[in-house]
């Protein structure tokens, strides 16, 4: 029996965890932080799954309640293999697909049905995800379904498989660095002041998005002053530890997964607030809108794309704005479309009458250009195409030096809202090269022997965007890799 330590307990890691022991391994897994603030960014997440599947009877052995009435009145419609990675070759900048993303394609509801088989369950995602369509709940985007309770929801289930199967957790115990004999790593240093020796170690302790210096150094100035939306742990730890071995980084360093977030809400989420409901600070709403920076203008196509695709470059686009930050504008005709995070009792929004009126109440904006640029955005509206949310509805604005391609709706009935919002990130793109067995790779190309790694730190999945949804999926399809090449099958 091979013994396996994992540092790290967010979904990555508890996938690496149940795939080891299935596979015949002892495992440990040691946590950084202490039970309350275990499992990484995963809690904070809406703990959707992107993944490619057939058709809705190809869901349904996902599903915890298969029999819910409202799916004989549901279309799910398809995600071809094709269409997620079609998706994913849309945020690469022009490179190709990289190994890691056509490994993420084509593994992703094997490894949905894999968790599904451990009694990991999911949920349409009802309240996100579809519209109301002629009397049915029409799915749009290609994602789907999502654990209940979300990211807390699938941690706990997952957890509950890990501890299960007979794997052990400690909290309150860092990994601080990698025991070698020779070329090969044969155990770790913790918190604690002790040596503990295994077969196997994987490094599941996400990326570097909670450090300042190493967000600045690697993503740029601006970095350094976004609010961290996930966990104070993912320090950049384990990509470090690596590094000392000769590891070889791998990926897109100067990009990440971001998200836009109220401008006031605290870093990590608010750690007074339960973990379910720290998601609550994100925005992703402003394609029923627009976004307004510090000038008054309009700085992004806010209706280009479903949210799915957009979010995480427009969170990095908020960043790039005069004082990091930009104001989202909404009437009543859409009050009953946004997500439940804009009525979250501790969301920020100022709201008035009048347009004029709000527009006063922005602070930071140069009110004169607000008032250009939605006068002319007003004017811009093509009235004679309906609006549909469930579809990219053609209904843009013409004339416009930036337009908004879908979704474009005159923002002229009261009572008007507008929410300050500023960049979030959750987590990083660049990490380690991994092999087809989840080992890390040595710069010289040979593998580590005995180390391996999952989720955030594997490098070459994403690269200057990210379809939502696709960061848990990975996390499962390379954890369960690293879990089963930990374990020696």
């Amino acid at each position: 029996m091979k013994n396996v330590i994992i540092a790290g307990s967010g979904n990555a890691a508890l996938c690496a965890g149940i795939a080891a022991l299935e596979n015949g391994a002892k495992v440990l897994m040691l946590e950084k932080a202490d039970q309350d603030m275990s499992g990484g960014n995963t809690k904070y997440t809406a703990g959707a799954m992107r993944f490619a599947y057939e058709n809705g009877s190809s869901l349904l052995p996902l599903l915890q309640n298969p029999d819910d009435p409202r799916i004989a009145t549901t279309d799910f419609g398809s995600y071809p293999r094709e269409k997620f990675a079609s998706d994913l070759l849309g945020f690469n900048g022009g490179r190709p697909l990289s190994v890691e993303q056509e490994t993420l394609v084509s593994e992703s509801y094997d490894a949905m049905a894999w968790l599904s088989s451990h009694d990991v369950k999911f949920d349409p995602i009802y309240a996100r995800q579809s519209f109301k369509k002629d009397g049915r709940d029409v799915f749009w985007g290609g994602l789907t379904l999502a654990s209940a309770n979300e990211g807390v929801g699938l941690f706990d289930q997952e957890l509950d498989a890990f501890t299960r199967m007979g794997g052990e957790i400690r909290y309150n115990c860092a990994v601080t660095e990698l025991v070698t004999d020779g070329d090969a790593v044969t155990g770790v240093k913790t918190s604690t002041r002790e040596t503990l020796m295994a077969d196997s170690v994987i490094l599941a302790c996400g990326g570097f998005e909670a450090n300042a210096d190493l967000r600045k150094t690697h993503i740029g100035d601006d970095w350094d002053k976004a609010k961290v939306r996930g966990t104070p742990h993912n320090t950049g730890d384990g990509l470090v530890m690596a590094q000392k071995l000769g590891a070889q980084t791998y990926g897109f360093f100067g990009g990440c997964h971001a998200t836009p977030m109220d401008l006031h809400m605290v870093d990590y989420g608010n750690l007074d607030i339960p973990a379910g409901e720290r998601k609550n600070y994100r925005k992703i709403c402003y394609f029923l809108g627009v976004m307004l920076n510090a000038k008054g203008d309009r700085f992004v196509d806010e209706g280009i794309n479903f949210r799915n695709y957009t979010y995480a470059q427009f969170g990095a686009a908020i960043m790039e704005q005069p004082e990091h930050f930009a104001w989202q504008i909404f009437d009543a005709k859409v009050a009953d479309l946004l997500y439940a995070e804009y009525n979250f009792h501790d969301a920020h929004y100022v709201e008035a009458e009048s347009l004029d009126e709000l527009i006063t109440k922005l602070d930071g904006v140069d009110q004169a250009g607000a008032t250009a640029t939605l006068s002319a955005y007003n004017d811009a509206v093509n009235d004679d195409v309906a609006f549909d949310p469930t579809v990219l509805d053609g209904k843009s604005t013409t004339g416009l030096a930036l337009a908004k391609s879908n979704w474009a709706q005159k923002i002229d009935q009261g009572p008007f809202r507008a929410y300050p919002v500023t960049g979030g990130i959750t987590f990083t793109y660049g990490g380690l090269k991994v092999n087809g067995q989840g080992c890390i790779l040595h710069e010289n190309g040979a593998p580590i022997s005995g180390l391996y790694a999952c989720g955030e730190m594997v490098g070459g999945v994403f690269f200057e965007g990210y379809p939502g949804g696709s960061g848990l999926t990975s996390g499962v399809v390379f954890g369960r890799r690293a879990g089963k090449g930990a374990a020696g099958s």
